[in-house]
């Protein structure tokens, strides 16, 4: 428990263990919040403007990886509570938090500092998290935190409507790829989890990280941001900020929708930066296949002399074997998979 950043991170300097390299370190250069980052209104999604819809998403997913959605159907009420006890879950006394802290891999529901490798990672991520799965819901509940007493309720329920919304992106997708109805559904969008990030101020952002550059290895996250600043995205050789938006959630494509489109869509290399002043509190959910779904690039986007199968299929759970093990190193990550030309 005293490695948790948020019990210290007011009484000491940055430790050296925090320092990322100067290649990898944000520096004191200011990357201002991008409004090129794609803004979709899915209002008029149901509409006469579907199909405008569709391509918007379809763009966005080739050119950024990256989107933000409004009028996405989750109501301000429930965002601003699900974030509320969040924040509240960070802010309770140490020692309340502590029957969740472990550094166990195969308990389901637990709050780490850093990631799931701090004992044997070179550097640290300034960064408390909270991970446990949410699905299947009335199995997962059971493990939640019982505090704050609201988060069971308020967490499931939005963890529902976070499903709800990311499958409906993903019709919007399968539309746009030409793939047929309910492609996404049942084994390849089964799992749900949820990773919330706590990250407290920072005494010196320049040398830190609160998450280091990656890319998701699941099919679709789900963003809640909050309304802070941090969220940075890797295009054309730069980094560009994701501007926090009222209301909005951020949409970003995973590995694994990068595969199934056959590299049409793709993966975008993210990371979090701190700051000095307040701390930032986000919410993750992240669909992901079955274990033992079978991934490979959907048939009709391969049966083109042009469009040759560019994967092989796999097994979910042997991508996030080799996810894990090549962490910090995502040129490597989908080699093993690529099949040779």
């Amino acid at each position: 428990m005293e490695k948790l950043v948020s019990g210290w991170c007011n009484s000491k300097p940055l430790p050296e263990s925090y320092i990322f390299p100067s290649e990898t370190r944000p520096g004191k250069v200011i990357v201002p919040s991008c409004n090129t980052i794609p803004v979709i209104d899915l209002s008029k999604a149901e509409t006469q403007n579907r199909t405008d819809r569709v391509q918007q998403i379809l763009k966005a997913s080739e050119e950024f990886g990256f989107f933000q959605v409004v009028n996405h159907g989750i109501t301000e009420n429930l965002m601003n509570e699900t974030m509320d006890v969040f924040k509240e879950f960070f802010e309770m006394p140490l020692e309340e938090k502590a029957m969740f802290y472990s550094e166990d891999p195969k308990k389901s529901c637990r709050l780490v500092t850093s990631s799931a490798s701090y004992d044997w990672e070179k550097i640290h991520l300034w960064r408390d998290n909270l991970r446990h799965p949410c699905h299947p819901l009335e199995e997962c509940i059971k493990l939640w935190p019982e505090k704050p007493t609201r988060y069971r309720e308020v967490v499931a329920t939005y963890s529902i409507e976070a499903k709800k919304l990311g499958l409906r992106i993903l019709e919007l997708v399968s539309e746009g790829l030409g793939l047929e109805s309910g492609y996404f559904g049942d084994k390849l969008s089964e799992a749900l989890s949820l990773a919330v990030n706590h990250y407290p101020p920072c005494p010196d952002p320049s040398l830190t990280l609160g998450l280091s550059k990656h890319c998701d290895p699941n099919l679709l996250t789900i963003l809640h941001q909050g309304n802070v600043n941090g969220l940075q995205v890797f295009k054309d050789g730069e980094w560009i900020g994701v501007e926090p938006l009222h209301n909005a959630i951020v949409v970003n494509v995973g590995y694994q929708l990068q595969i199934i489109s056959n590299n049409k869509l793709k993966s975008a290399e993210h990371r979090v930066v701190t700051n000095s002043t307040v701390a930032r509190t986000t919410a993750a959910f992240f669909i992901a296949p079955s274990d033992e779904c079978i991934i490979e690039p959907a048939k009709p986007l391969t049966d083109h002399a042009c469009n040759s199968q560019l994967y092989r299929a796999f097994e979910y759970k042997e991508f996030l074997l080799q996810h894990l093990s090549m962490m910090g190193n995502n040129e490597l990550v989908l080699e093993p998979f690529k099949l040779q030309a």
